[in-house]
């Protein structure tokens, strides 16, 4: 019995873009963040999720 994969292959970009999706999220939540470090954060975060197409 065949198994056939109806997605595309899951690429070592989209693990690393993930990853570096997590990592940003992870350092948001950081509690003695300076306002401009959580705007440049969250331009980062949303900068990714555009590349990964979440957006």
């Amino acid at each position: 019995m065949e198994i056939e994969n109806q997605t595309s292959p899951y690429t070592c970009r989209e693990y690393r873009e993930e990853m570096i999706l997590l990592a940003l999220q992870k350092k948001l939540s950081a509690p003695d963040l300076t306002p401009e470090e959580k705007q440049q954060l969250l331009t980062e975060i949303a900068a990714v999720e555009a590349r990964m197409g979440m957006d």
